[in-house]
């Protein structure tokens, strides 16, 4: 989903993310900065994704890297939003839950997305 290839010797897309504290490596904030990223609207990751923006242009839009990567349960409204593991607040909101039953949602969250997605690869 994401190129390996490092350019100027700085951070690839994956390190970034994992790095970046109002990202915290989580995969549904990232795909906000891509979302983003197609818009030409601001992110944490706009840096980034930036570098790598002939990898993203082989999608046309945000529309094509969703269904390519086949990411349609994490997006809503046509992909004009995202379905956010966790509380978001326009990157405001702390990255990592804060509590026993903040974390418990986001984890419910998070596999049934991986599970939704594996029904779509299967059905591939």
């Amino acid at each position: 989903m994401f190129p390996g290839n490092r350019i100027g010797r700085k951070p690839t897309i994956i390190g970034a993310r994992g790095l970046h504290p109002r990202i915290a490596d989580r995969f549904d904030l990232t795909l906000e900065c891509i979302r983003r990223h197609y818009l030409g609207e601001p992110s944490p990751l706009a840096d980034v994704l930036l570098r790598y923006a002939e990898f993203f242009a082989l999608f046309r839009d945000f529309a094509g890297y969703v269904k390519f990567f086949l990411l349609e349960d994490l997006v809503e409204d046509d992909g004009k939003a995202i379905r956010f593991f966790h509380s978001f607040a326009d990157f405001s909101t702390p990255a990592v839950p804060k509590n026993r039953d903040e974390y418990l949602e986001y984890l419910r969250l998070s596999n049934a997305f991986v599970s939704a997605r594996n029904r779509r690869i299967d059905e591939a």
